[in-house]
């Protein structure tokens, strides 16, 4: 599915299209056009409505120009317009659409090291677009219960068109091989992660689906960035178990963390243990566990099979937070007890069989026909 994503929206690119690395300050005439540098905090300021224009495109240009066209072309990306009327800025709507295609294509053409200041601006726009506060869910402007977001189609972004292009821009920088992750850091740092993270809570899956993409690229880019990750998605977890029990990208989450568990070394760490036991295995105790539990038994199969002395602890754990009249969450837990079963030895089994035998007779003398058949 990432590499589904990350080939969407390709084309090829002809010699016509391709710019000099020069453009972004690498070549004979960068120092031409250098910028004083800015205090990283200072957000861009879109530009005033008359100056929405269309720029040149860059191989139309000089290139001791094409740095400060690349600024410029930022600055218009920058700007924020209304999509709840199709007609409105229809012609400024296109403009923007065209400038961020142009920029996807110049990141994804591999032809030159873009300088650190447009970086710098890049990702800025980026923040711009994509960081916003997300519309009341669905259940809290009705009153009812959150739904499986696999359901149906839900709540869909009304700026999807401008949102999808700054999302896959952001995405081909972070996977090209022209991103030196030492200067990246210094703008995709921690506040940028967990603003990313905030965003998983949209209920437009399609939005969802490429944040997955981006935070997994991300967590094995980034290093340096991978414990703050780990730490900041077990919050998540917590506040969603303890507090809330209403979160649309649980789901997401689990199936990078399915990734992550895949790679972890053993002996395994203590931390990761403590994860398994403080947020995987409480996760089944939220009512809406049926929305994401095929992720959620993927990730706990995941931690038995690399370590086979930890299913008594998975075992206790399914039985500690075991269904009393929810027949359908029930069978959820019999299909994954199942699969842990297959993947434990003897010597786990003989700890937790009484217990685990206990609840099976239970479930044979449950009146409910699928429970008991």
């Amino acid at each position: 599915m990432f590499k589904k994503i990350i080939k969407g929206g390709q084309r090829k690119h002809s010699k016509s299209d391709s710019t000099d690395a020069s453009l972004y300050g690498s070549g004979p005439n960068s120092n031409a056009v250098a910028a004083p540098s800015r205090n990283s905090d200072v957000p861009m300021a879109p530009p005033p409505m008359a100056t929405v224009e269309p720029l040149p495109l860059f191989r139309d240009v000089p290139v001791s120009d094409r740095q400060n066209l690349f600024m410029r072309k930022l600055q218009i990306c920058c700007f924020q317009f209304d999509f709840s009327d199709t007609l409105k800025s229809a012609r400024e709507k296109e403009i923007k659409r065209q400038t961020l295609l142009e920029l996807v294509d110049i990141i994804q053409s591999g032809s030159g090291k873009i300088m650190e200041r447009c970086q710098e601006d890049m990702i800025k726009m980026i923040g711009v677009n994509i960081f916003r506060c997300l519309p009341p869910a669905s259940h809290e402007n009705t009153g009812q219960e959150a739904t499986d977001p696999g359901e149906d189609e839900g709540y869909l972004e009304p700026s999807w068109p401008h949102l999808q292009i700054v999302y896959g821009l952001l995405l081909r920088y972070v996977v090209s091989s022209d991103t030196d992750t030492k200067v990246a850091k210094r703008f995709i740092d921690h506040s940028f992660v967990l603003k990313l993270l905030d965003l998983f809570d949209s209920e437009d899956h399609r939005e969802r689906e490429f944040l997955k993409t981006i935070l997994h690229r991300i967590y094995g880019k980034f290093m340096v960035h991978r414990p703050f990750i780990r730490k900041a998605i077990n919050n998540i977890f917590y506040r969603f178990i303890y507090e809330t029990e209403r979160h649309s990208g649980i789901g997401e989450l689990l199936e990078i963390l399915g990734s992550i568990i895949n790679g972890f070394a053993l002996p395994m760490k203590e931390e990761h243990k403590l994860f398994l036991v403080r947020a995987l295995i409480p996760l089944h105790k939220p009512k809406p566990v049926g929305a994401y539990h095929q992720q959620l038994s993927f990730c706990i199969i995941q931690f038995v099979e690399k370590d086979y002395k930890l299913a008594d602890t998975v075992i206790r754990g399914l039985l500690k937070y075991w269904p009393l009249t929810n027949c359908q969450k029930e069978l959820l837990f019999l299909g994954e007890l199942e699969e842990v079963l297959e993947a434990t030895q003897s010597a786990e089994f003989q700890r937790c069989v009484v217990p685990l035998f206990r609840q099976i007779a239970r479930c044979l003398n449950s009146p409910h026909f699928q429970n008991s058949s």
